[in-house]
């Protein structure tokens, strides 16, 4: 099915932004701190254009579901709510959204810590900036998006995922400051590249322990007498704090100096080695990762021609991402992949 075939009209206009994959800097942007993501090739696609009637039709291509949303209507469930609270944002900053039909394709998997919510998001807000001429930066769209999350799908989220999927591009990382958005682009460690697999356990940011760590941060924060845990750098000034949010501060501030570290351009070993160190602190301090991923990240972490790899996204399953050899990127997601499809997982390759 085709935007005509579903609203018997052509489409005005059509946007898209990228899913991401975070390499360094997880659960740090909640709490004003580092990431180091990049955009992946696949990309969440909209085509816009004028309802007929007073409300909004949203079609999704891959749920095949149609949703036909009032004036007055609540939120709804599943992949409308991020274009609704899309729309609901902009008229809450005194944008007029005029009745819609939106159209959505994507290539970015659901559920596999990619960011697949963000690029909706983002291309949400691209497609209204174009259609009806909105004076909207990226920046500026990705803070849009990011309360889009919080207010409409219930995710307490930092702005890692929406400033990637708006300013993050595949050929380079992104360095972000998360409190100041300062950022930098910056290239990848010279002879490598990145291969991700997603682990086939799917999550739900809004049904796991996502919103609870972010509790647990700014707890930790508030015994520290700090704003944030960004504003803390020395792993030893949280010892004395209560478990589990000792374990939960000492990752975001080692987590936090991995960033830093890699972002004054390190050789691939040691990229590799600070994304190892980070699934580590992930699994053990953080208790995000799942057996999964464990045991794709350790496959991953035993092959040849592999610098590194962790957990990526927000955990509880969903991807991992390893940085490689360049030119391997293939033949070792396969190999990888077939290792551990072979104890009866179903994980896929998603970037090689």
């Amino acid at each position: 099915m085709n935007f005509q075939q579903i609203f018997h009209k052509l489409p005005e206009v059509k946007a898209s932004a990228p899913g991401r994959v975070n390499l360094l800097g997880e659960h740090t942007d909640y709490n004003d701190g580092f990431v180091l993501p990049t955009a992946i090739p696949q990309h969440t696609t909209v085509l816009l254009g004028f309802s007929n009637d007073d409300r909004h039709h949203f079609y999704s291509a891959q749920l095949n579901e149609h949703l036909a949303i009032s004036p007055a209507a609540s939120i709804p469930q599943g992949f409308g709510r991020y274009i609704y609270g899309c729309i609901q944002v902009l008229e809450a900053v005194g944008f007029i959204i005029p009745p819609l039909n939106l159209f959505v394709t994507s290539e970015v998997p659901i559920g596999a810590g990619l960011s697949s919510s963000a690029a909706l998001e983002v291309a949400t807000l691209r497609g209204l900036r174009s259609l009806l001429n909105l004076d909207l930066d990226d920046v500026k769209i990705a803070q849009l998006g990011q309360q889009a999350e919080i207010q409409y799908a219930g995710v307490n989220c930092g702005i890692l995922d929406q400033m990637a999927c708006s300013l993050a591009d595949p050929q380079h990382m992104l360095f972000l400051d998360t409190r100041t958005l300062d950022r930098q682009i910056l290239p990848f460690p010279s002879g490598a590249e990145i291969v991700v697999i997603d682990s086939g356990v799917a999550r739900s940011l809004a049904s796991s322990g996502y919103n609870q760590r972010r509790s647990e941060c700014e707890m930790a924060a508030q015994h520290l007498g700090v704003k944030a845990l960004r504003d803390v750098s020395d792993p030893q000034a949280i010892e004395h704090l209560p478990e589990p949010i000792r374990k939960r501060a000492r990752h975001v501030i080692t987590e936090n100096n991995r960033v830093l570290q890699a972002a004054t351009g390190v050789s691939a070993t040691e990229f590799g080695a600070l994304m190892n160190a980070s699934h580590a602190s992930l699994r053990d301090d953080y208790d995000v990762s799942v057996p999964a991923l464990d045991q794709l990240v350790d496959i991953l972490q035993n092959t040849a021609n592999v610098f590194g790899a962790r957990l990526t996204g927000a955990g509880f399953g969903g991807a991992c991402v390893a940085l490689v050899k360049a030119g391997n990127g293939t033949a070792i997601a396969e190999t990888v992949l077939n290792q551990y499809n072979h104890a009866s997982q179903n994980g896929h390759i998603l970037v090689a």
